[in-house]
């Protein structure tokens, strides 16, 4: 479950975005963005320990803080996740456009990815929802066909770099790796983090597996120990064929940057495989998205956060409907941006307020509850907030803007149900 919850945009996507920051300084990154989601996954695993319900980190904050955090931590997520939708549908546009042989079309990109957008959130309005064994299905695709990947580049990818080294260049992966700057390699860190969310579903599962006070940690480490060991090897290998330069370019023309690098490689059938891996594992990250996201829409509607019509459930089918066009249309909204390096860039700054809020509320935990030392807390809460700041100015300005105006709208809903 954790790797089906990871695993998606993150390895299709940012990685290229990354590399256009930091260069070949992502081969630090990676370990470092891993470490504050590890974090971040264990603060996690003790507050649904401590309080096991549905809401994540919105209600953590209603029960260890305040509710003006709660809401913020559901905005957020709601922003955060919204953008991460944007993104995976970009990303698996280029994907198939790629294939096709029209890449450079933009505009087809966008309608593609609103398509998309569009069928998937038809699909969850009607009542469908992922299965566990789907899920599975998806995540053996894409570790089967990142295997045969590896396989395929990993001795060209260390030939490079070993030769680079050996050679004193100063323009391969292998000099890039410690040319990025403090602030390079910081803003890649903060990119990258967001490709390890997704281990929250982990920490919900408390009521659902054995020993879960032992069972929820280790499947935390084990996920993110395993997700940082693909990521290095697939960076790694597109590194040693594109160079760090032609790899964040194919993310940017694309949207498709590994299928870029299948072609590189020149192994037969390899960029075919690597599409449909993109496929499955993005439209399974979409389809996550749209549940997830509706769900929480549909608790702040309950509790009048966001408006109550939001919480109406059809008796039928059992969905929340107008949650699931409202939480569609915010993702349509954000794909008319039509870039991924916006949109995962406004992921990372949302989704870093959001753990920094889940970091804090951990740290409210009563003695009894705490499963962890206080100071993986503090450090979580802090790298959250420090690393937030690290992407671009417009980036945190737009999303503080976006957390003024909701924190506005909530007190103009509260204000027209109380009369």
């Amino acid at each position: 479950m954790g790797l089906g919850s990871i695993v998606g945009t993150g390895l299709f996507v940012s990685l290229g975005i990354a590399a256009g920051v930091a260069g070949s300084g992502i081969l630090l990154a990676l370990p470092l963005a891993a470490m504050l989601a590890l974090f971040n996954g264990l603060s996690s695993a003790q507050l649904a320990a401590a309080h096991p319900v549905s809401g994540g980190t919105y209600e953590y904050g209603y029960r260890f803080l305040n509710p003006t955090l709660g809401f913020a931590a559901g905005w957020m997520f709601l922003l955060a996740k919204g953008a991460s939708a944007a993104t995976a549908a970009l990303g698996l546009a280029g994907y198939l456009l790629l294939t096709l042989g029209l890449a450079e079309a933009v505009i087809l990109r966008v309608a593609l990815a609103g398509g998309i957008v569009l069928v998937l959130t038809l699909l969850v309005a009607g009542g469908i929802r992922r299965s566990n064994r789907a899920n599975t299905l998806v995540v053996g695709i894409t570790l089967l066909v990142f295997a045969f990947f590896l396989l395929a580049g990993l001795p060209q990818a260390l030939t490079t770099f070993v030769g680079t080294a050996l050679e004193g260049g100063v323009d391969g992966p292998a000099a890039g790796l410690t040319a990025a700057g403090p602030s390079a390699l910081l803003h890649a860190t903060a990119l990258l983090f967001v490709a390890y969310t997704g281990y929250g579903r982990i920490a919900t599962l408390g009521e659902e597996v054995k020993d879960p006070a032992r069972t929820i940690p280790l499947a935390i480490w084990i996920t993110l120990g395993t997700v940082a060991f693909l990521y290095l090897g697939v960076a790694a290998v597109a590194l040693g064929a594109l160079g760090p330069d032609g790899f964040a370019r194919a993310t940017a023309e694309t949207a498709a940057p590994l299928q870029a690098v299948a072609r590189e490689l020149g192994t037969p059938g390899l960029p075919l495989l690597v599409a449909l891996a993109a496929a499955t594992a993005m439209v399974g990250v979409l389809l996550n998205l749209v549940l997830g996201l509706s769900r929480v829409a549909l608790a702040m509607g309950r509790r009048g956060d966001l408006p109550g019509v939001l919480a109406r459930v059809e008796a039928e089918s059992g969905s929340p409907r107008i949650a699931v066009a409202a939480v569609g249309a915010g993702i349509l909204a954000l794909v008319l941006l039509g870039d991924v390096r916006t949109t995962w860039s406004f992921s990372a700054f949302t989704v870093l307020i959001y753990y920094g809020i889940t970091n804090l509320a951990a740290l409210r935990l009563p003695v009894e509850a705490r499963r962890y030392p206080r100071w993986i807390p503090s450090l979580g809460l802090a790298a959250c907030l420090f690393l937030a700041f690290q992407v671009e100015v417009r980036v945190w300005v737009v999303g503080i803007a976006m957390l003024s105006s909701g924190l506005l709208l909530r007190g103009i809903f509260r204000a027209l149900e109380s009369h």
